[in-house]
């Protein structure tokens, strides 16, 4: 990276459990390039720390390469000389190199691994904490990029590890407002089409940094065959899950247009409940999420549930790559790049866009924007209707509209009385409800609408 660029808040929970009296145990996972090594690289730079890196190979190969970085880190030649045959002998020499009772710290960097090679390792390591670890001077951060195996070893329940920790971080990908300072420069609108394809994932915003455009972007890092985001997809559901193949058929349906459960169980000839397992490991996964109407009062058993590909990159990828890969295949990454530049805006970018707004929704609530402040905000649809953003107080009686237009040509009076129409149809709190009204235009708004809205306390427009 150029340069290190948000987490602010991550690391300070990094530096206020280091600076907690006594011992600390944190958790920090996350799905595949989303920046947990760089984080904790960034947090431990002027610390005095050991990193240790585990792989997939066996528990005696990861047990002397850890014993030689302890060994290593503490000056210990004794121990680098020594073979090692469980890990006791390990920690006391590092729990012994303590300085002027300054905090000891270390970060197991995939953990996961170390509990695949032996089912056993989470209990060995809960043996450590509580026998040695637990009441002296040290922080530990135990990281990992398995989702899955993360979550069983170190939170669930069963986990041996459970109730031991002091804090977890589930680390995300960075929002789109931090997108200017990886790309600075860049226009609004060049800022959206790169979010749009690297869905703020360090590691492919690493990738699109000097390209000349979008779409240049694409043929170098994702049509090229010999790039890792060729094939991300299948890389990361490989890793966690068995049953590929399905999964990637859920995934594609859904990128198809098919998001109601029934809808997605008819196109892949299933029933709906044989279809459970894979929607709730993608949504775990933070591949999918469910959505409901924002104004639906229990969203768990609503029957309006529709289901998202929330990764910017999984849904362009089955919009755009996994089709056409017959093309690509054959050497004709021309044909698959002519499908993308006519329907990359229209059906891929228009729809993050709505997402970003909804972004900036939280940003302008945050800033005071109107006399409320809205604590739910999201689309909201019947059977022939949709509204790009609905934000609601749901302890009030403030509402707010909005549409969000990914266009060419400015957004006109059209719009607004088009959305006002569509408000009219929403039944939440009709008789007492205060309406406001935002619309979002990437290339401005038409001089008749800039005059209405300086005149209208109800209305706002972000371009």
């Amino acid at each position: 990276m150029k340069a290190f660029i948000n987490r602010q808040e991550e690391l300070g929970f990094f530096e206020k459990e280091y600076g907690r009296e006594g011992s600390s145990l944190v958790v920090l996972y996350g799905r595949r390039r989303v920046g947990k090594t760089a984080l904790t690289a960034e947090f431990i730079k002027d610390k005095r720390a050991v990193y240790f890196l585990a792989t997939e190979e066996n528990e005696t190969q990861n047990r002397a390469a850890f014993k030689n970085i302890v060994a290593e880190h503490t000056g210990n030649e004794l121990l680098m000389s020594a073979t090692v045959d469980n890990l006791d002998m390990i920690f006391k020499v590092w729990l012994d190199s303590a300085i002027d009772g300054k905090k000891l710290l270390m970060v197991i960097d995939e953990f996961q691994y170390l509990g695949k090679a032996n089912n056993a390792f989470p209990s060995v390591f809960q043996r450590i904490w509580d026998t040695m670890l637990k009441d002296k001077n040290v922080m530990v951060i135990l990281c990992g990029s398995l989702i899955s195996m993360m979550e069983s070893q170190t939170l669930a329940y069963s986990s041996p590890l459970y109730g031991r920790r002091t804090g977890q971080i589930k680390l995300k990908q960075i929002p789109f407002k931090y997108y200017n300072e990886f790309f600075p420069g860049k226009s609004e609108k060049e800022l959206i089409e790169h979010y749009a394809i690297t869905g703020g994932v360090p590691k492919y915003i690493e990738l699109f940094y000097g390209s000349k455009d979008i779409y240049k972007a694409i043929e170098n890092n994702v049509l090229s065959k010999s790039s890792f985001l060729y094939d991300e997809p299948n890389f990361l559901l490989q890793r966690e899950v068995s049953e590929v193949g399905s999964y990637f058929s859920v995934i594609k349906t859904i990128a198809a247009g098919n998001r109601k459960l029934s809808k997605i169980a008819a196109t892949l000839e299933l029933k709906q409940t044989g279809l459970t397992k894979y929607l709730k490991t993608l949504i775990n996964l933070d591949i999918l999420e469910r959505e409901v109407p924002v104004t639906e009062e229990s969203p768990e058993t609503s029957k309006r549930g529709l289901y998202k590909i929330k990764d910017n990159f999984m849904v362009f990828w089955f919009k755009f790559i996994f089709p056409n890969l017959n093309y690509i295949e054959a050497g004709h990454d021309e044909l698959a790049m002519k499908k993308i530049r006519a329907n990359l805006v229209d059906f891929h970018i228009a729809y993050v866009y709505e997402d970003i707004c909804t972004e900036k929704m939280w940003q302008l609530n945050a800033a005071g924007t109107w006399d409320f402040n809205f604590d739910k905000v999201g689309r909201w649809w019947n059977n022939d209707t949709e509204i790009d953003i609905v934000a609601i107080d749901k302890g009030g009686k403030d509402i707010i509209f909005g549409e969000c237009k990914y266009w060419r040509n400015k957004v006109g009076l059209d719009v607004l009385a088009e959305l006002e129409c569509k408000a009219a149809l929403v039944d939440w709190k009709k008789a007492e409800r205060r309406n406001h009204f935002v619309l979002f235009s990437v290339n401005g708004f038409t001089d008749d609408l800039t005059e209405l809205a300086k005149i209208r306390d109800d209305l706002i427009l972000m371009s």
